[in-house]
């Protein structure tokens, strides 16, 4: 068998990780036993097999069934210590598959019932945060999200707040969930809040919806990085315009299997979209429900794609070099590549 160097050890930037779906299976399972949730069948059995559910999510009831079974995992998150868990356990996970760099995105509305409000919710994701950045060595950011199935006025207070904390650790503005719902021009005003406030733009599209929800993002929202974006793949001229303007696309391969984008893994196009030169930093997006986290989607790129490890290491200079991290930090990473590749290979 040929010898292939170590994808978990080849340093990396995370840019796509939702906070509930970095969860461990354990935890879930031991948060629910705590508070005496009843999780569905169909998580219980994916935590138990390893075995990501099976979720049509590019049509509604898929679609619905995936949101069903992150809001019961959401609900066994129900204190600080709860929160603080969930964060520490996140960045040992990315410290193992080799992140020096994570941005997790988060909502702090939908636990702000359970932690005393919003402002309390987001102060205390953002002390786990950084009690975890000094407690794994892992650089740590957040990504505040809002939800595009909410009103938009919704998301222009979200915008202001992810402002507020700006210096506490807050460093973009996201807009989640189905794309299909909610026109991104909708949310135009909470995202110039956020950009003029100095955070970077990286709403989701080209996952559920194709290329124009892309379009979208660009036009409209200004995003300087697209969550998955994938189906840019489809439109060479959108692929063309990603790649001069050094737009990066957060691609998450298991992801879009699990949800039914794409039928396989060697569907995914990953190799269309890096011979276009479109920049790309793979994520896991939700390894509780997806079942794998950052290194596989790296694994999945080698084996189901043949991007030799020069790709590889390409692909997570593009993730570096798309991520906020500082210039020393990203300097630091940069040069564990060339390490890693010309690492002799054992």
């Amino acid at each position: 068998m040929e010898r292939v160097r170590d994808v978990s050890e080849l340093p990396k930037a995370h840019l796509h990780l939702h906070f509930t779906g970095s969860m461990r299976p354990a935890t879930l399972l031991e948060l629910a036993d705590k508070y005496g949730v009843r999780l569905p069948e169909a998580l219980t059995e994916a935590v138990f097999s390893g075995e990501p559910p099976k979720l049509r999510a590019t049509d509604e009831r898929g679609w619905f069934r995936f949101q069903r079974l992150y809001d019961a995992a959401r609900s066994c998150l129900r204190a600080p210590e709860d929160i603080q868990r969930l964060v520490r356990e996140a960045a040992e996970e990315d410290v193992r598959d080799g992140s020096g760099w994570l941005e997790i995105q988060v909502d702090p509305t939908s636990y702000a019932p359970r932690l005393g409000g919003l402002i309390p919710a987001l102060e205390i994701i953002l002390d786990a945060v950084d009690a975890a950045s000094r407690e794994t060595g892992l650089g740590m950011r957040v990504l505040v999200a809002a939800n595009r199935m909410k009103h938009p006025l919704d998301a222009r207070t979200l915008a202001r707040l992810a402002v507020r904390y700006r210096d506490r650790g807050v460093v973009g503005f996201g807009l989640s969930n189905d794309e299909r719902r909610g026109m991104a021009r909708d949310f135009d005003r909470a995202f110039a809040i956020a950009r003029e406030g100095g955070l970077f733009a990286a709403p989701h599209g080209g996952e559920l919806a194709g290329p124009s929800s892309v379009r979208d993002c660009l036009d409209d929202l200004h995003a300087q990085r697209v969550g998955h974006g994938v189906r840019a793949a489809d439109d060479p001229r959108l692929m063309r315009r990603l790649a001069e303007r050094g737009v990066t696309c957060e691609v998450c391969p298991s992801s879009n299997v699990a949800l039914g984008v794409y039928e396989k893994p060697e569907d995914v196009p990953l190799r269309t979209l890096y011979e276009a030169g479109v920049p790309m930093a793979l994520g896991a997006d939700d390894p509780l429900l997806f079942g794998a986290r950052l290194a596989a989607q790296y694994d999945i790129a080698r084996r189901c794609h043949a991007f030799a490890d020069a790709e590889l290491a390409e692909l997570a200079r593009q993730s570096i070099r798309g991520s906020s991290a500082p210039e020393d930090v990203r300097t630091k990473l940069l040069s564990g590549v060339d390490d890693w590749l010309n690492a002799p290979v054992g």
